[in-house]
């Protein structure tokens, strides 16, 4: 059973150099996702036309949230229209409301990271720091995974899942 301290605490090793190689020559991640490959299975949180969000896979914190546009885009904002572009920020600000709702937060980070040699599929990283962590300890070193990664199981993954979707009240788009 999951602890409120091993969820934060309680860290595995993450192997990155296998990563960064597989993020690098396999297929876009998100967009195997879209397309419901098993080999690529996340906890989906919402799923509407348009937009996806799923918790991350290796995640330093617990209840970080991954949102995604379905459609494979690269550029952060030359990729959208503005509309296309705010009603994703719609999807992300309730995601991360519905976050912040069920997780214990200090601060809630929204960033948009990836890379055109690898990750290069848009995506916002909604990622809750929990109270207490030292200052040190905050921002870019909260998100790192060269230190470990949560030791979740897929039932607390599932778990988590379902809590951060009671919390979701996402308005129609219009």
């Amino acid at each position: 059973m999951t602890t409120e301290k091993n969820r934060t605490t309680g860290k595995k090793p993450f192997d990155f150099t296998t990563y960064v190689e597989q993020i690098q020559t396999r297929p876009c991640f998100i967009c195997e996702i879209v397309k419901g490959n098993p080999e690529y299975r996340h906890h989906v949180i919402y799923e509407d036309d348009a937009a996806i969000a799923f918790l991350n896979k290796y995640p330093p914190l617990y209840g970080y949230v991954v949102v995604c546009p379905k459609e494979h885009r690269e550029m952060v904002t030359s990729d959208f229209s503005a509309d296309e572009y705010l009603a994703l920020q719609r999807v992300v600000y309730q995601i991360g409301e519905a976050v912040r709702k069920s997780v214990p937060t200090e601060r809630l980070y929204i960033l948009s990271l990836g890379s055109q040699q690898g990750n290069t599929h848009v995506h916002w990283h909604i990622a809750p720091l929990p109270p207490g962590v030292p200052f040190e300890k905050q921002q870019l070193e909260a998100l790192g995974v060269r230190d470990g990664i949560l030791d979740l199981t897929d039932e607390e993954m599932g778990a988590m899942a379902a809590m951060i979707k009671s919390n979701l009240h996402l308005e129609t788009r219009g």
